[in-house]
């Protein structure tokens, strides 16, 4: 089974994440494969839209396959791969033509970059957004997925949703202005078609010169967090919470 799926129709370049048993958690392929679909996007002037989606009912990306984080040993791994992760989401965001994430289900911590990098976002109510890792894996994120929150969400809503781990509904996060529109599940396909339709319509230069100027604004002034990264990721807690999480057990947080 193709994990991800990559399909061209007609002027729109739909991408979708294809593990639904596994809630749609990305593998490196995954990542690397939506790599690829944003430089097809880019390549071609027949296509003016793209759009992402879980398959199933249950999740847009639960987040990275935690199996991969087993063989991590220290700091220097966690920044590696949040520099491999960055150079997706930032791939993504500099895609040239208007970007829409499709979301049923859960849309959480790696997923919920991608779909933050994303300009459009539609979900049903029932869809859950979050990165509750301060109660599951004891790892942190990179300064850019950060940015991204705190523009999105403002920064005591980022910090509500991660120091209390919490998950926001569709509802929530229409609210909060962070999914453009909300609808029943039923109504999703209707819905993101209308929207798709409208952005065919419109002006492709105008369209992504307020992509381009927005992702300008939001980097400007982006820090270097590496140190955090490494710290965190080299800590015991990390370790811990990644074997009980793959154990199916509750971690034991002891700050080392």
């Amino acid at each position: 089974m193709n994990e991800l799926l990559i399909d061209q129709d007609g002027p729109v370049l739909r991408v979708v994440f294809n593990r639904p048993d596994q809630h749609n958690a990305l593998t490196w392929a995954m990542y690397d494969g939506l790599y690829e679909a944003c430089a097809l996007a880019d390549s071609s002037d027949e296509i003016k839209v793209m759009t992402l989606r879980g398959a199933g009912n249950s999740a847009f990306v639960a987040g990275t396959d935690i199996g991969q984080f087993a063989t991590f040993s220290s700091g220097e791994d966690g920044i590696a791969y949040e520099a491999k992760i960055g150079r997706i989401v930032d791939r993504l965001e500099r895609v040239r033509v208007p970007t829409v994430a499709i979301i049923n289900g859960y849309c959480v911590g790696g997923g919920l970059a991608l779909a933050s990098v994303c300009d459009l976002r539609i979900a049903t109510p029932g869809s859950r957004f979050g990165v509750p890792i301060a109660r599951t894996l004891g790892n942190c994120l990179s300064m850019n997925t950060y940015s991204l929150l705190v523009h999105h969400l403002g920064p005591a809503r980022t910090l509500d949703l991660l120091l209390r781990a919490r998950m926001l509904s569709g509802d929530d996060a229409h609210a909060a202005g962070f999914v453009a529109e909300v609808c029943p599940a039923e109504e999703l396909d209707a819905v993101a078609t209308g929207v798709i339709d409208r952005l065919l319509g419109h002006a492709p230069l105008s369209m992504w010169a307020a992509k381009e100027a927005v992702r300008r604004l939001r980097t400007a002034a982006l820090p270097d967090g590496d140190d955090l990264v490494a710290t965190v990721f080299g800590s015991n807690d990390f370790h811990r919470g990644v074997a009980a999480f793959l154990d199916k057990e509750k971690p034991t947080w002891q700050g080392d």
